[in-house]
């Protein structure tokens, strides 16, 4: 039990934060993670609050959420999510490290000059020192190449990955953001470097099925598993836009999602997709989860949460049955096409 200066209050994990969550292998790895992950993508940089970050962490942990995906430039500003994991760990976390799988990644812009983007092994070897030392921690989990730099041999970012793992500082690799061809061919240099492809991580939601068109075939084939990221697509699959775009919503504050992404279409869509949820006795946001986990190919769903009640909202998704073949059929032509999006 951890004893918090600032707070003078104690807190230890619920003890039984295993027992209802149903663990999926990372493609043919030895790795399991939780079917619904936590990313630090936004609402945990320097711009929120510590405290509000603290209690997301502790209990997406109490509830069986052992996977929490990082990236060197989340924030704002860069670097400020891993900053507060980091305190976090040190805080309440750090007794139960064995226990969490802490995933991170290099690839987008990060720092000024040469050396600060794409996949070149100066690039993707120093940042990951930076994230140890931002973290606190002595390796990560899981290192992925963020995306394809077709700038810098593929044979080059590869070998990058697997010097980090020889140097221990990485158990295992990943890519995201990749090609069918590329993660094949990623696959097949690092299986030659005796550093197997562990995880792919693309955006996949019932809005953008772009995967469909050959990425998660290529990373089973592979033998990797799939993290897929925006299963909400940024919030559009949730109630949060379903009667317009609200003052505050991240359509209105953030640089990946505007009000003009946010189209009639796809309130209408969404509108038709949450008559379907609430006949589940679910919300939106909670159908959609299950409609990407419908898949065997897709080891974890990555959401974001800005609340303790939306995390723990989002994590009801895995309660209750099974999406039906009628379900499943009334949710398709309201989805993007398969290896499309909307």
């Amino acid at each position: 039990m951890i004893t918090d200066d600032r707070t003078d209050q104690t807190w230890a994990p619920a003890p039984d934060r295993y027992q209802a969550t149903d663990y999926r292998r990372a493609g043919r790895s030895g790795l399991l993670l939780p079917p619904v992950s936590l990313g630090l993508w936004q609402n945990f940089g320097a711009d929120r609050p510590l405290a509000t970050a603290r209690d997301i962490l502790r209990r997406a942990f109490d509830l069986g959420v052992t996977h929490f995906d990082l990236a060197n430039n989340y924030g704002p500003p860069y670097g400020s999510a891993e900053t507060t994991f980091g305190q976090v760990l040190a805080s309440d976390l750090r007794p139960y490290r064995d226990e969490l799988l802490i995933s991170s990644k290099a690839g987008y812009d990060m720092w000024p000059g040469p050396y600060g983007d794409g996949g070149s092994r100066k690039y993707l070897v120093a940042s990951l020192d930076q994230t140890l030392r931002r973290t606190g921690l002595d390796y990560v989990d899981v290192f992925y190449s963020h995306r394809r730099d077709v700038d810098t041999p593929l044979e080059e970012t590869m070998g990058a990955l697997d010097a980090v793992v020889r140097a221990g500082k990485a158990l295992y690799v990943g890519i995201s953001n990749y090609s069918p061809e590329d993660t094949a061919r990623a696959a097949e240099l690092l299986a030659g470097l005796g550093t197997p492809l562990t995880l792919h991580q693309p955006r996949y939601s019932i809005f953008d099925r772009v995967p469909e068109g050959g990425v998660l075939d290529a990373a089973a084939t592979a033998g990797a598993g799939v993290a897929v990221f925006s299963p909400l697509a940024q919030g559009r699959l949730t109630d949060r836009y379903l009667k317009g775009v609200p003052e505050g919503s991240r359509a209105t504050r953030s640089a990946y999602l505007s009000a003009g992404d946010v189209t009639e279409d796809l309130t209408e869509r969404a509108r038709a997709l949450n008559e379907i949820a609430a006949g589940r006795g679910q919300t939106l946001a909670q159908l959609a989860l299950r409609w990407v986990l419908r898949d065997p190919r897709v080891t974890t769903a990555i959401i974001g949460a800005s609340s303790v009640a939306q995390l723990e909202g989002n994590l009801q998704a895995l309660q209750g049955p099974d999406l039906t073949d009628a379900e499943l059929a009334a949710i398709e032509p309201l989805a993007a096409p398969a290896g499309e999006s909307l």
